[in-house]
């Protein structure tokens, strides 16, 4: 049995990790690449990896038949196109896209192609949402009327070596971290019909602290407070709150309200936290043990997944149906508020397949014969 072939497309920060899961995962990386070629030589050198070498080179090897892509956001369909133009699956580092017709024409693309897409984040496949999902769907908070999520912080240009590309299009709270919330949100209660958003641009500009470029000012172009209301599917109303503008607050990172209890989910960007439940007439919160395998910083699975997928013929998990409709609630929100009315949502999805009670996930991993 020969392992599925992969090729890494950006080498910088977030790349270690895929390199450390792909080669746990049993997934054979081939070939890595950067624009700055020097980079991704360093990272072939430091993982083993036969190959490092530029992006063109790296499409042109007919050996990868899947590439990750972890290149900046604005050039996540372009590079995913390329690699599907390529004849290769390609997975990128969230969001899929920058807005709903760039991620349409992407999709669009694979499908003649008939190649698989996917996009990160992969989270919620780990052990703590695996579980939110089956409390949920096993009935212990009844029928979800209602969900809260909350990512406040403020910013990232007092630790980020470069945060300049966060406070860009693709950048900015919704889109850094609103993926991680809304896949859980979609995961947990099915896709969105409509909503409502209301953004703001705080300040004009931030100040880098870093020590290598310290006191350098760079310019904000999107918004960094933004809110939502979003209308499920299903019946329940949610709202989200992400922002780059609070310096303190002490909020759950979500909650699910049900007819019987409420579930409280931990971090949506781990893969492990704390469950709680506290039905309608418990007295107290009940923390429930973690039912599924992946605790750990697992980025990546959601390749894993798709390359199993391939081979079975089944729907990935990630799939780009799921992250589209991920891409237009964030894009949704903000032409809410610039708009000042309510936005229909044009794209839908499943409720990705759950983990299966007492399924060894990890067999999924070495399961593929290429």
């Amino acid at each position: 049995m020969s392992r599925a072939k992969v090729g890494i497309i950006g080498c910088g920060n977030i790349s270690e990790i895929y390199f450390k899961n792909c080669q746990a995962f049993g997934l054979e990386v081939v070939a890595c690449a950067d624009i700055d070629v020097d980079r991704a030589k360093s990272r072939a050198a430091q993982f083993n990896v036969p190959k490092g070498c530029s992006v063109e080179e790296l499409l042109a090897d007919p050996e990868i038949q899947f590439v990750i892509n972890l290149t900046i956001p604005s050039a996540h369909a372009t590079v995913s196109r390329q690699a599907l133009a390529a004849g290769k699956h390609v997975h990128s580092e969230k969001p899929l896209a920058l807005n709903l017709e760039e991620g349409r024409e992407l999709l669009a693309f694979a499908k003649e192609k008939n190649l698989r897409v996917g996009s990160a984040p992969d989270t919620f496949l780990g052990s703590a949402l695996q579980t939110c999902r089956k409390l949920i769907d096993d009935g212990w908070i009844g029928k979800p009327i209602g969900a809260t999520a909350f990512m406040t912080g403020h910013g990232v240009e007092s630790w980020h070596p470069n945060p300049d590309f966060f406070y860009q299009p693709g950048g900015g709270p919704m889109f850094d971290m609103g993926p991680y919330y809304l896949t859980a949100l979609v995961n947990l209660l099915g896709p969105v019909r409509r909503l409502t958003g209301l953004t703001q641009v705080t300040q004009e500009t931030r100040t880098i602290t870093t020590e290598h470029r310290f006191g350098e000012k760079i310019p904000v172009n999107v918004p960094t407070h933004v809110t939502g209301l979003l209308e499920f599917e299903a019946g329940a109303i949610g709202n989200i709150i992400t922002s780059f503008d609070v310096w303190h607050a002490d909020l759950p990172r979500i909650e699910i309200y049900g007819s019987e209890g409420t579930l409280s989910v931990p971090d949506p960007n781990n893969f492990s936290g704390s469950v709680r439940v506290r039905r309608k007439d418990a007295k107290e919160w009940e923390e429930i043990p973690l039912l599924f395998g992946f605790k750990e910083n697992s980025r990546g699975l959601a390749v894993a997944d798709m390359v199993d997928a391939v081979a079975s013929g089944r729907q990935h998990r990630a799939n780009g149906d799921l992250m589209l409709h991920i891409v237009e609630l964030m894009q949704g929100i903000h032409v809410s508020s610039e708009e000042g009315r309510h936005y229909e949502m044009q794209t839908r999805c499943e409720r990705p397949q759950p983990w299966s009670t007492g399924f060894d996930v990890t067999a999924l991993l070495t399961s593929s014969n290429f």
